[in-house]
């Protein structure tokens, strides 16, 4: 298991990326948390297998590219600390 931390840039606040991001998680094996954060940005970090989370970061980003001008990723180690995917406040 591996996590990523991707931050999407562009206009992705107030057009139902989280709720989005949530419902497609329901559909791979994979856990973690979508945000909004203060500098714009929404911050979603994933952890599964490589292949789950590549499918799952495919289908947010197809599903959402109109208001995504940027995404930054960084790999890391899985920590396990996530029961499901879930929306953060």
């Amino acid at each position: 298991m591996n996590r990523r931390t991707c931050h999407f840039s562009g206009h992705v606040q107030g057009v139902g990326f989280r709720y989005t991001a949530q419902g497609i998680a329901e559909h791979y094996n994979v856990s973690g948390y979508v945000r909004n954060m203060s500098d714009g940005r929404v911050e979603l970090v994933v952890e599964g297998a490589d292949d789950e989370m590549d499918r799952f970061l495919g289908a947010v980003r197809e599903r959402m590219d109109e208001f995504v001008r940027k995404v930054d990723t960084q790999m890391s180690p899985g920590t396990g600390q996530f029961k499901d995917f879930s929306i953060r406040y």
